[in-house]
C-alpha cells in the first residue's frame, strides 16, 4: 500500500475535500506541535475508504494463503517421510533377499 496521507488526513484528489497543513517560521520542522485545524479529521473517521474497508478482507486472504503454504508444507513432510519409511523397508527386503540367495550359492 503505498498510498500517501494518514487516518486523520487521507490523500485525496478532490481539493475541497483536502486539509491544508498549517505552516508556521516559529516551529522547526517536524515538530510535534498539534495542527490549529482539522476540518475534515471527524469525517474521515467515520466515512471510512473502501481500501480501509477492504483492510480486513485482506487480511483474511493473507491469513488463509498462509495457512494453505502451512498445509502444503505439512503434506511435503509426511510424504518425505512415508518415502523413507517404504525405501528402509526396500533396503530391508532388498538384504534379505541377497542373504538368501548367498545362502542358497553356499548350500
Amino acid at each position: 500500500m503505498n498510498a500517501i496521507g494518514t487516518i486523520d488526513r487521507p490523500h485525496t484528489h478532490d481539493p475541497q475535500k483536502q486539509d491544508l497543513m498549517p505552516t508556521t517560521t516559529s516551529e522547526p520542522s517536524g515538530s510535534a506541535t498539534p495542527d490549529v485545524t482539522i476540518t475534515g479529521a471527524n469525517a474521515s473517521r467515520q466515512n471510512r475508504t473502501r481500501e480501509m474497508q477492504l483492510i480486513p478482507e485482506a487480511l483474511a486472504r493473507a491469513h488463509m494463503h498462509e495457512r494453505l503454504r502451512e498445509a502444503e508444507a505439512e503434506r511435503r513432510a509426511v510424504r518425505l517421510v512415508t518415502a523413507r519409511r517404504m525405501q528402509r523397508r526396500a533396503e530391508r527386503a532388498s538384504m534379505r533377499a541377497r542373504r538368501a540367495l548367498a545362502m542358497a550359492v553356499m548350500n
